[in-house]
């Protein structure tokens, strides 16, 4: 990518989510930006996904994962979700198993259960369509995104 169109791409802003999923047994969550909704009926979410991430091996194994909204305030989880190790991720936090047995973080703002309906490779990410079958608003906060954040991801791996 040439260097002025990425320059103009890390001017777009995007919220900042823990992806979490569970594949053969072990549980996992990742951070991703990269996420819209793309449909109201039937009501469906699109997340990108870099298949270098353990996270990706286990959303196409799985088929199911869930989003959750962070507060402004919850920089502490972004940087958690960011490490590489699974159980450190999941240490001494509120959390149970949604109908999908995915884990459902619940000191989250708001969180969508998704099952998979759609995964396509368009470029260098994997996009996950997700069809909702659950989900909360579990407060009422501002929501954490890349402006609060100070940075962005411009999906080089």
């Amino acid at each position: 990518m040439e260097k002025q169109w990425q320059d103009a791409l890390s001017k777009m802003a995007y919220g900042i989510y823990v992806l979490t999923t569970k594949s053969m047994g072990h549980i996992n969550g990742m951070i991703a930006s990269w996420v819209c909704q793309v449909s109201h009926d039937p009501p469906l979410i699109l997340v990108a996904v870099h298949p270098n991430r353990r996270t990706h091996a286990m959303l196409l194994d799985s088929k199911s994962f869930v989003l959750h909204i962070l507060s402004s305030e919850q920089k502490d989880l972004m940087s958690r979700f960011k490490g590489p190790d699974p159980e450190a991720k999941f240490e001494g936090l509120h959390w149970e198993a949604g109908s999908t047995g995915c884990p459902i973080l619940k000191q989250c703002v708001a969180y969508l259960e998704c099952n998979i309906k759609e995964t396509y490779r368009p470029g260098n990410h994997t996009l996950f369509v997700g069809e909702i079958i659950n989900g909360a608003a579990i407060y009422d906060a501002p929501v954490l995104t890349t402006l609060q954040y100070g940075g962005t991801y411009t999906g080089e791996a």
